[in-house]
């Protein structure tokens, strides 16, 4: 297991020009997000969900990563056993960028996968339907969006939590604290930095040994640097 964890939420995208439920305008602005994004939206209302992440998909087809994602790249290239990117986001900036086995704990927007059998496919920027009506395996009509929807068990949370447990150096970037809990994560930790724009009420900066409250492009050459120092003097 890696050393140093790079644990990301959507600010970290934000420069990239993709955006969240909680932004205005955009994609989401059309949609309930109860309507769309929510345990049991597939049975409900198919058709929608998959509209709306046909949309999503095409819309980060032209996205590019920013200067953040890139020197994770770079950080990882150097240190390839000792760095994990963990990500709540479901975009592929990360992959874009170079990045390799990053885990994303909330799906993966480019894929889609039947909850009858298992198959799983990444289709890249493609509508689902017109790649696929009936999973090719089962011939059942159970294809969804490779999403881990609002009130959904999030399966891959099982393996952040094996990855915390050799972790010596935490580094969150562009999260509120809402949805995974990174108070308790820093706690696992001697080494954590904290970067966010402005505080958020579900932190606590004080369990964090650095707190950068700026845009992701901007704090991390000095992320950079401090994540070096510590891996050059273990």
């Amino acid at each position: 297991m890696a050393k140093v964890i790079i644990f990301s939420g959507a600010g970290i995208s934000a420069q990239s020009g993709i955006s969240t439920f909680r932004d205005s305008g955009g994609l989401w602005d059309e949609y309930k997000v109860e309507d769309i994004c929510s345990a049991g939206c597939m049975q409900s209302n198919r058709d929608e969900t998959i509209e709306f992440y046909d949309k999503r998909r095409l819309d980060i087809k032209d996205k590019q990563p920013n200067k953040a994602h890139i020197e994770i790249r770079k950080l990882q290239q150097k240190y390839p056993n000792e760095i994990k990117i963990i990500t709540q986001n479901v975009d592929n900036m990360f992959e874009k960028a170079g990045c390799s086995d990053v885990l994303h704990l909330h799906g993966f927007l480019t894929s889609i996968y039947c909850e009858g059998c298992g198959f799983k496919e990444d289709i890249g920027y493609k509508k689902q339907r017109d790649v696929y009506n009936l999973c090719p395996k089962c011939k059942r009509d159970m294809l969804r969006p490779d999403i881990v929807f609002f009130g959904e068990m999030a399966p891959k949370y099982e393996e952040l939590s094996k990855e915390l447990q050799d972790c010596e150096f935490l580094v969150v970037i562009g999260t509120s604290g809402n949805v995974v809990g990174v108070n308790s994560m820093a706690g696992f930790v001697q080494h954590s930095i904290l970067n966010n724009l402005e505080p958020s009420v579900a932190i606590e900066e004080e369990l964090f040994s650095k707190v950068l409250y700026k845009k992701a492009t901007e704090a991390i050459d000095e992320i950079v640097e401090d994540v070096e120092s510590f891996l050059e003097n273990i």
